[in-house]
């Protein structure tokens, strides 16, 4: 039995889940809401202040699906209560990080700055020059904005220049050495 998927997932106050037809889930929650449409194999109850999430026999594929339907679930649940974040740090050299309204203005070393508009959902702040922080109440949207900003510029093994997460750690390599 999937270990993950057969944990309930305990409602918070002020959120509410609603299960529809073919498996649609709503999750309502002080930050705002999330649906979502998952496999229609797995059988999703809400059962108090629980979600339960079950499988019909144990093949491979519905042992697959019931831990991730478990954790889409409860990412759900978390992004409407707490919501997500993801840090980037900028290093380099006269690399920095600015915004302005929606707009997240990036200097990598470019001829030309580049330029990124937050999307639905997702929310940027920049703190000093190098720390970029995304935020937003869908984890897949925080961390794919999140790897669309590192994509701009991603950090290199022999300075370390380029954006990283703040918890990266980039594997270093040694420079070239002089002939003797």
């Amino acid at each position: 039995m999937s270990r993950i998927g057969r944990m309930p997932i305990a409602i918070p106050a002020g959120v509410t889940v609603e299960v529809a037809e073919n498996n649609k889930v709503t999750v309502k929650g002080p930050k705002g809401t999330l649906e979502r449409v998952l496999p229609a194999e797995m059988e999703i109850k809400v059962e108090g202040a629980e979600v339960l999430v079950s499988r019909p026999n144990d093949l491979k594929k519905m042992k697959s699906l019931h831990g991730l339907t478990r954790t889409l679930v409860n990412n759900m649940v978390v992004g409407v209560t707490d919501g997500f974040e993801k840090r980037l740090e900028v290093n380099g050299v006269g690399y920095r990080a600015a915004k302005s309204g929606k707009k997240l203005t990036l200097n990598l070393g470019y001829s030309h700055p580049v330029e990124m508009e937050d999307p639905e959902g997702i929310e940027t702040t920049v703190d000093g020059q190098n720390l970029i922080i995304v935020k937003g109440i869908d984890k897949e949207k925080v961390g794919q904005f999140a790897a669309e900003i590192r994509d701009k510029r991603r950090p290199e093994p022999y300075k370390g220049k380029g954006i990283k997460y703040v918890d990266e750690t980039i594997r270093r390599k040694v420079g070239k050495t002089g002939k003797k």
